[in-house]
């Protein structure tokens, strides 16, 4: 039960350190949107390849179009925070039990 443990232990810190980048770089993309960036600039690609497929899902769910302002990001970062604060404890808590 120890390797389960400390595997679950391992399991819940990458989620919680994926999650941090991803709130990082959703967090980096509106900021940068402010600026009207150059959409050939690899950095521009790199942040709308990795946001956009979380961004446009909410948007479709929250029918945020006829809003004018995209709150998807803020929205985003929400369930972030949401995931980091409930699923990731709850991993740990299982994995420090098994140990």
């Amino acid at each position: 039960m120890f390797i389960i443990g400390q595997f679950l232990l391992a399991i819940a810190k990458v989620i919680d350190v994926v999650l941090n980048i991803l709130a990082w770089i959703i967090i980096i993309r509106a900021v940068i949107s402010w600026v009207n960036p150059d959409p050939y600039n690899i950095i521009v690609q790199f942040l709308n390849r990795v946001t956009e497929p979380i961004l446009s899902r909410i948007r479709m769910i929250f029918r945020l179009h006829a809003v004018g302002i995209d709150i998807s990001p803020l929205i985003a970062i929400l369930a972030i925070m949401f995931l980091r604060l409930f699923i990731v404890p709850v991993i740990y808590r299982i994995a420090t039990n098994l140990m």
